[in-house]
């Protein structure tokens, strides 16, 4: 059984999923497996769940009879699957990668393109290997346009995704100092991001561009077709407007305020601004597209509870991301706490840049700054460090917070959002 072969089984399909828990009738279940766990175990339950069909990798539990089909490799085939539909679909592909605010770019360009078109995007932050290829199945003859959001720590992953994604379009929404590890410094950074362009010019597609970034507009320079925003010169010049802890912009005498925090959500919601006018949408329907849109997915997220002003950035940390968002708080007015998560995959860079977020904490005067995780407690420059979220949790049980306003900010490995509800009490 091959990609072409299996293509009239995706057809008939209502989606596809790896996970066995969610299966419902009429879809199709690639069984993944892990070091320590069988999933082609779960075909047959699969089928008796609905499962129009099934992948396994074991050449054993195949049963053509019974819709079960094998393959080397779920991985394999289903990025061969869904590189094969998207050669078959014939709408715009925008691809999306990028340091910070991948998902928060991607899910404004979403709200705002929907004001005009049937869009499918990326759900969540399924924008990796296996995300990419299950947005691009995800996409149906219904709709008019997507939106694929490309995450990576290595170089050569990008460049791995868009010969999946086939994009038409690209944006990368900056070059910061994340995954350091795996890209073997801030300069992988650049390379592995920029393959996106790469792929791009290859295929003389068009490339958006915030003018702002001189990385941005170094690696583009003299590169058409190009769409530009960011500067006066530029295709589309937006001002940005910064009321009560919250990011807007201005087009043309006409302004769209978000709830956003955060004055780096501007070229985000410039981007998303752009693409939009690209494809016709008029700034009005923009200005209800960014005005409706509200972030519940622990990125820039203002939340009040008790008389306290938290703000959720829990989702990702990097040193470029922690810098901003550190900045951004310190306008706050009120008496402010800072509570800070390692930033992971640093690799040899990590000591240094550790120390560097705490110094500028500490040269921004808030009246407390707390940590969690191993990398920061091992700088000996936090007063309160903590190894983890839960002695966190239990140290904030008995001395309640007094602050105004409470920053929370840190990678995803630390889960720092599980002492929310201390703050709820």
């Amino acid at each position: 059984m091959n990609a072409e072969q299996f293509y009239p089984y995706f057809l008939q399909c209502n989606k596809v999923t790896i996970d066995s828990r969610h299966i419902a009738p009429n879809d199709i279940f690639f069984a993944f497996s892990g070091e320590n766990f069988n999933a082609a175990t779960l075909a047959v339950a699969a089928r008796e769940a609905g499962a129009l069909a099934v992948i396994v990798e074991q050449k054993a539990y195949e049963d053509l009879a019974n819709h079960i089909f094998y393959t080397p490799s779920t991985l394999l085939f289903l990025q061969d699957l869904a590189l094969l539909h998207r050669k078959k679909t014939d709408i715009p592909v925008i691809a999306l990668t990028g340091s910070n605010g991948k998902t928060t770019t991607k899910e404004l360009i979403n709200a705002v393109l929907s004001q005009k078109f049937n869009v499918q995007c990326t759900t969540g932050n399924l924008n990796n290997h296996i995300g990419v290829p299950l947005t691009l199945l995800s996409v149906r003859k219904e709709h008019e346009i997507a939106v694929v959001e490309m995450g990576a720590n290595h170089q050569k992953e990008i460049e791995h995704l868009c010969a999946l994604a086939l994009p038409d379009y690209g944006y990368v929404t900056n070059f910061g100092k994340a995954h350091l590890e795996g890209f073997g410094g801030f300069e992988g950074v650049i390379a592995g991001k920029s393959e996106l362009y790469q792929h791009l010019m290859a295929y003389k597609k068009t490339i958006f561009i915030n003018q702002s970034d001189p990385v941005q507009a170094e690696k583009t320079s003299g590169y058409v077709p190009l769409v530009t925003f960011g500067t006066a010169a530029s295709d589309y010049h937006f001002e940005a407007v910064n009321t009560d802890h919250f990011v807007g912009l201005t087009y043309e005498g006409m302004t769209a305020m978000s709830q956003l925090t955060g004055s780096y959500n501007f070229s985000n919601l410039s981007a998303a601004a752009a693409i939009g006018l690209h494809f016709g949408v008029g700034f009005s329907q923009i200005k209800t597209a960014i005005e409706s849109y509200k972030p519940t997915n622990m990125r820039s997220q203002v939340v009040v509870k008790n008389g306290i002003t938290l703000v959720l950035d829990t989702y990702n940390a990097n040193p470029s991301s922690m810098s901003e968002s550190l900045k951004n708080f310190s306008t706050f007015g009120g008496s402010k706490t800072v509570i800070m998560g390692d930033m992971l995959e640093l690799g040899p860079e990590s000591e240094k840049e550790h120390v560097a977020i705490l110094d500028l904490a500490e040269h921004m005067n808030f009246n407390t700054v707390i940590t969690v995780g191993k990398h920061f407690k091992a700088t000996g420059k936090s007063v309160l460090a903590f190894d983890d979220v839960m002695q966190l949790r239990d140290f904030l049980s008995e001395h309640p917070l007094q602050s105004q306003n409470i920053l929370l900010k840190a990678s995803r490995g630390i889960a720092l959002e599980r002492i929310l509800d201390v703050f709820q009490s």
